[in-house]
């Protein structure tokens, strides 16, 4: 009978243990907000229910007088503009310069992780507490490929499945960022 309990402890235990991910969500240990307000556009995402359909995403991180951070995020869903308003604020600036916390919703606030970003501040590796979310963000519609390249092998390195991102059409924003960038 002890066999057996045993027997169908690990049998129900198995299928957990092959859906615990071992990834690594820690934060940048350096982190300029300054440098990384304005406009990202997002590259590619994991699947989720909020931005599902969505294309041409951006975000915009903007700094208020009171020291605050506006998140704009917009994109287009079924030929429509959409926009949701939020803000963001440090969760530990000086343990974890890279680890915010943002909401858009009253005072729900999620984990907005800054995994990589380069030296330059031109593309960024987001992610949560949770391996369900990831975002690849570039300053441009088109990021170099150089620097696509090593955000993927970061983030594989991470132990994300790049191949589960959703690679984002920004054909809008590209026409709208070429004309204003000739």
């Amino acid at each position: 009978m002890k066999r057996l309990i045993f027997a169908t402890f690990v049998a129900a235990a198995l299928p957990l243990s092959a859906c615990d991910k071992d990834y690594d969500n820690s934060t940048v240990d350096e982190f300029d907000l300054s440098r990384y307000l304005g406009e990202w556009y997002e590259i590619a995402r994991y699947d989720h229910g909020f931005e599902r359909g969505m294309d041409n995403t951006m975000a915009e991180y903007i700094l208020q007088d009171n020291g605050k951070v506006v998140v704009l995020n917009t994109g287009w869903k079924d030929g429509k503009f959409k926009i949701a308003e939020g803000k963001a604020k440090y969760k530990d600036p000086e343990g974890e310069p890279g680890a915010l916390r943002v909401s858009f919703f009253l005072f729900f606030y999620s984990d907005y992780n800054v995994m990589m970003v380069d030296e330059d501040y031109q593309i960024s590796l987001v992610g949560s507490k949770s391996d369900n979310y990831l975002w690849i963000l570039s300053r441009t519609p088109v990021p170099d490929p150089d620097l696509l390249k090593t955000v993927l092998e970061e983030a594989e390195s991470r132990g994300y499945d790049t191949s589960e991102l959703i690679w984002v059409d920004q054909s809008r924003n590209i026409e709208e960022w070429e004309e204003e960038n000739q």
